[in-house]
């Protein structure tokens, strides 16, 4: 089917700062609703949500082909549109994602820590949204339902600001959340779409204080500085996906091998997929010939350290600088490490504190690796491309948080939530 043209408000005869600011109002007024919404109304409008993107799913698909029709003419890498596209299969997950969502436990109003002080007064800790929230992403219009939901049943209001290269898909996932809202009588405005490809709503949308909450950017490095160093807002981030596997000299080689594997290359486009493999001298010689083999067969381009070329023969020279890149490509970074000690000293120096992986048979080393590296996700024995909110249990993600305030890692539903103190009286009074 020939994709159709890119729809999108005219920029030219559009008040870009009066749009940002009509959303945001009417996003602040949604959120007053939010707050007293149910659970069982925002479960409602989950599942019609997934039930529109399921029955529109050809409608999803014909305007993502105009987006990456767009993208290819663009002359965009393999990998970006790999992001921007929307198969049968992510369609459904993120029906599923949505689903998911409404299947877990409500967060907001749930008080914890209640306990009796002296006076008789009970002192607790109560869930509540955190009102208002902007997203600004690229490429990935899955993001668009993932965010929604998730803000939703937080009893956010959000703004959602997608990449221009999306612009087609975002505004057709966006319509699918209307409907899901309007059938469970929620405000439409509950969750908005920015309609307009205009840099200028970026810039309005993180000055704008008096009604957006926080701001949650998921893009590129280049997008997160420019935020950083722009926004009014507060920001629930991260800068970089410079990820690591540590093979150590007693883990499992098999294990180790079928791990570096699938952390690299089981999607190569993502901010938890390994960039930087650290072996240990010990095993270098058992694991080093097979990853290297792998790695060749699906065209992933090495480039190591002398020690891994002894073993890689035709791994290219690594720089320092390629130590410190997230390739988001296949291609990844080696180096041989003495051991543990080298190893975390390795991450500390070249990491981003994203997500970071030992393979290792032996506990107390596990356990160091654990405790000593400070990353959003540490793991023992397993890919690093589990360091995901639906593999984590939180049904979705709004995004990976590298920040250790207010949220780190995988951020789901608390992590769209923020706690105020309640106080359970029976007619006291200070003396």
């Amino acid at each position: 089917m020939k994709a159709k043209p890119r729809a999108r408000l005219n920029s030219e005869s559009l008040d870009v700062a009066a749009y940002m600011l009509e959303l945001g109002k009417a996003a602040r007024d949604a959120a007053r609703e939010l707050a007293r919404a149910g659970t069982d109304a925002k479960n409602r409008a989950l599942r019609a949500m997934a039930a529109e993107i399921r029955s529109r799913a050809a409608k999803l698909q014909e305007a993502n082909r105009a987006d990456v029709a767009h993208a290819k003419k663009e002359g965009r890498d393999g990998a970006f549109v790999d992001r921007l596209t929307l198969t049968p299969a992510n369609i459904e997950q993120m029906a599923e994602g949505l689903e998911a969502i409404a299947a877990l436990e409500d967060p907001v109003g749930r008080i914890t820590g209640l306990a009796t002080r002296p006076t008789g007064i009970e002192v607790g800790r109560m869930r509540v949204p955190l009102g208002v929230i902007g997203i600004i992403y690229e490429s990935r219009p899955n993001v668009t339902a993932d965010a929604a939901g998730l803000c939703l049943k937080a009893g956010n209001a959000s703004i959602l600001r997608g990449g221009s290269e999306a612009l087609n898909s975002n505004q057709a996932i966006a319509a699918c959340v209307r409907a899901g809202l309007k059938a469970a009588g929620l405000p439409e405005t509950a969750v908005q779409v920015v309609a307009t490809a205009d840099r200028a709503a970026v810039g309005q949308l993180i000055t704008m204080n008096q009604y957006v909450d926080i701001i949650v950017p998921r893009g590129g490095k280049e997008l997160i500085a420019r935020l950083m160093r722009e926004s009014k807002i507060p920001m629930i981030k991260h800068l970089d996906g410079v990820c690591h596997l540590y093979v150590d000299d007693r883990a499992d080689p098999e294990m180790a091998v079928r791990i570096a594997d699938n952390a690299k290359t089981q999607r190569y486009g993502t901010c938890n997929t390994m960039e930087t493999l650290l072996v240990a001298e010990g095993i270098a010689a058992k694991v080093l010939p097979l990853i290297g083999s792998i790695f060749r067969n699906k065209n992933v381009e090495m480039r190591g350290d002398e020690a891994t070329r002894k073993h890689i023969k035709d791994a290219k020279p690594a720089t320092e600088k390629d130590y410190f890149t997230e390739w988001l490509a296949p291609v990844v970074s080696i180096r041989v490490v003495k051991g543990l000690d080298e190893a975390i000293a390795h991450i500390t120096r070249y990491g981003s504190q994203h997500t970071d992986a030992i393979v290792t048979g032996d506990p107390a080393r596990a356990e160091r690796f654990l405790r000593e590296v400070d990353s959003s996700s540490v793991i023992v024995n397993a890919s690093t491309r589990f360091a995901d909110g639906y593999e984590y249990g939180l049904g979705a993600e709004i995004g990976i948080s590298t920040d250790k305030l207010h949220a780190r890692g995988p951020v789901g539903l608390e992590g769209l939530t923020t706690q105020k103190y309640v106080v359970l009286g029976h007619g006291e009074i200070r003396n």
